[in-house]
């Protein structure tokens, strides 16, 4: 039994799903750019009356203006983060879940496949998922600001340097989620798990930027691979993104050591 293909599967209707309206989300903010940057004296003279914590905690910073390209991407990709987060949650809350909530275990157990290879089919079919859904993004960030541009400048390096931190974001989701689905008795709602995994770190992000203190900024990756950071640095920043690595790792180990030893409750 091919485990792999049969998860990848069923993940095929989610991810075009989540692919198409991630694309229509930026092209259609993108497409609000050429007339939003008409005014870009009124609109930056605006934004300077705003606390810069303010701004940051919007995706935006006194340093990057929303006028330019790279200034209203980095305010839409943390939108764009979001949405992310949320597949990603919900993938991790689910992969290793979905038998003891649809009460199938009993199938998959009996079949002649080892905890082992059950736990990397089926984390490299969720991880083939999102890794589609980045593409997607990807071409999706790079098709809008070509087409919505209106000959501002932009800086396609740094504007790939972002969409690669895609990858390690969606794996500290998908890492997070998993460690959590096996650390608890059980995922009775995947959905509801999936929102507050992603709106509260989100939400601790925002935090972190009004109030301060760098314990907050140390657990979310919505800091660890902050948009307009990378955008004006052209690069990760280094620490943040050793924290959120060093997470997904430590998160990937613990799910698979808790998951040999998992009771799975079946029918």
């Amino acid at each position: 039994m091919n485990i792999f293909m049969y998860e990848l599967k069923l993940y095929r209707k989610s991810v075009t799903l989540w692919s198409i309206s991630i694309i229509a989300l930026l092209s259609m903010f993108m497409s609000f750019y050429s007339n939003f940057a008409v005014d870009t004296a009124m609109m930056d003279l605006f934004l300077e009356n705003y606390p810069e914590e303010m701004l940051q905690a919007l995706g935006m910073n006194s340093g990057l203006p929303l006028s330019s390209v790279a200034g209203y991407i980095a305010f839409l990709f943390t939108f764009v983060q979001i949405c992310l987060a949320i597949q990603s949650s919900f993938y991790g809350f689910q992969v290793l879940s979905i038998e003891e909530r649809e009460l199938t275990a009993d199938f998959l157990m009996t079949k002649p496949a080892s905890r082992r290879r059950i736990f990397i089919s089926k984390f490299m079919a969720a991880f083939a998922g999102l890794l589609t859904t980045a593409i997607f993004t990807g071409i999706g960030t790079f098709g809008s600001i070509v087409l919505f541009r209106d000959g501002h400048p932009f800086e396609p390096d740094k504007i790939f340097v972002l969409l690669s931190s895609i990858v390690f974001f969606q794996l500290f989701f998908l890492s997070v989620g998993m460690l959590i689905s096996v650390m608890i008795k059980k995922v009775r709602s995947v959905l509801s798990f999936s929102m507050a995994l992603a709106f509260g770190l989100y939400i601790l992000s925002a935090l972190q930027k009004i109030i301060g203190g760098k314990i907050l900024g140390m657990i979310t990756p919505f800091n660890h691979f902050e948009a307009s950071y990378i955008l004006i640095q052209g690069k990760y920043d280094t620490v943040q993104a050793a924290i959120s690595i060093s997470i997904i790792i430590v998160s990937l180990i613990m799910s698979y050591i808790l998951y040999l030893r998992r009771n799975i409750h079946s029918l």
